[in-house]
């Protein structure tokens, strides 16, 4: 499992920890049952603070992606893929209706609209 730490980024560290695991995770790389770095092993691996990769694990912990188990560490938590999806298909609509109600406030036409929405997905 490789985390990349950006110091330029605005998103807090323990953020970039947990969306990098989370991308794995969802992506299939880390299988269910696989033993992530312990929190001080990670710390040290990525120069940060043991309360940083901490809170890193609590929140993917409470979000359902990973468990742990005093003593032995942390794994990844079986996952219910269409709970996700739908989760995911969620944020997409509210992100859309936004991308939408700006479109239509500077008289953005469906067809330029879905053009703009195919070159960004292209990319």
């Amino acid at each position: 499992m490789q985390i990349i730490i950006s110091n330029s980024s605005k998103e807090p560290i323990y953020e970039q920890i947990t969306n990098q695991i989370k991308s794995s995770i969802l992506a299939g790389e880390l299988q269910e049952g696989t033993a992530i770095p312990s929190m001080r092993n990670l710390a040290k691996d990525l120069q940060i603070s043991v309360i940083t990769t901490k809170r890193a694990y609590e929140e993917l912990e409470k979000a359902g992606f990973i468990y742990s188990i005093v003593g032995k560490g942390s794994f990844v938590a079986e996952q219910n893929l269409e709970v996700i999806r739908e989760k995911k298909l969620k944020v997409i609509e509210e992100q859309l209706g936004a991308v939408i109600s700006n479109s239509r406030e500077i008289g953005l036409s469906l067809d330029e609209l879905q053009q703009l929405l195919k070159i960004l997905y292209e990319e």
